[in-house]
């Protein structure tokens, strides 16, 4: 004690600071006993971090076999997971719930949906399910504004039935396989067919394949400078938006496309000279 006093006065510590230094130390408790060899060693930083490491070791292993493994074993399959353990992969297909099939349709069964097996009775409902009465209003009113600016008031205008019976005779002539053959010979009283002739006179089809319209004309400048469909555009978004009611195509489809000979007057149009339609 004397030489820690003594050491304590040569640092500037007067008797009483020097006491009280030493009754602080002997409040602290026993020092630790540590043996010569530990009290000889230096202290090494690299030495302590592998100490470290080694204590955490065990857990690190377990994670990293835990990552690894090549699968569990679960009631649904095995399962594996990512390096980091927040992505994991099912040997077995998810279950889908019912009633909401993967393509995103309420009929999981391809072909017609149940409207359209509920609404078709005849031919004549199975062609209102496609061209609906706002499709008709479309065409018809289009159609008897164009009469209307080219006849005055010579034109009797279209109706709902007019405009079905013309749909009726185009389609009948695909049925009759005449593409490419004359309207005239259709209505021919010794070569014709009596269908034709008595649904409408040829002049009046002559008059509603001139004057078929689906939009304002005189509106359609401003409207094509910003969509190269203005003319048909209210038409074909309706008809668009009716067609998923009435068939589901499935979730297997097969997109294919056809070459249309046409020569009649369209902004996009192609000439393809390697096709034999041209």
């Amino acid at each position: 004690m004397a030489s820690a006093e003594g050491d304590m006065t040569r640092q500037g510590f007067t008797a009483t600071q020097a006491l009280e230094q030493m009754l602080a130390s002997e409040d602290e408790g026993p020092e630790e006993d540590v043996s010569e060899e530990e009290d000889g060693e230096e202290y090494d930083p690299e030495h302590d971090d592998d100490a470290v490491a080694d204590e955490e070791a065990p857990d690190v292993a377990d994670a990293v076999a835990d990552d690894n493994r090549p699968g569990e074993m679960r009631a649904d399959g095995e399962i594996y997971l990512s390096k980091n353990g927040k992505i994991a992969w099912s040997s077995v297909p998810c279950r889908v719930r019912q009633g909401s099939p993967p393509w995103g349709r309420h009929d999981a069964v391809a072909g017609p949906t149940a409207q359209a097996a509920a609404g078709e009775c005849d031919i004549a409902s199975a062609f209102s399910l496609f061209i609906t009465p706002r499709v008709e209003a479309i065409v018809l009113e289009a159609t008897n504004r164009e009469g209307s600016r080219r006849h005055g008031d010579a034109w009797r205008g279209m109706d709902a039935v007019d405009l079905r019976a013309y749909a009726g005779l185009l389609i009948l002539a695909g049925v009759y396989r005449s593409r490419g053959e004359a309207a005239a010979s259709l209505w021919d009283a010794e070569r014709g067919r009596p269908i034709f002739r008595a649904t409408m006179p040829l002049k009046v089809f002559y008059a509603y394949s001139s004057l078929l319209r689906f939009d304002d004309r005189e509106t359609r400048p401003a409207r094509r400078a910003v969509d190269k469909l203005a003319a048909v555009r209210e038409l074909w978004d309706e008809w668009s938006a009716r067609l998923p009611s009435l068939y589901n195509p499935g979730p297997d489809v097969t997109v294919d496309e056809q070459l249309v000979p046409f020569r009649g007057r369209c902004p996009f149009r192609q000439y393809m000279p390697s096709k034999p339609g041209k």
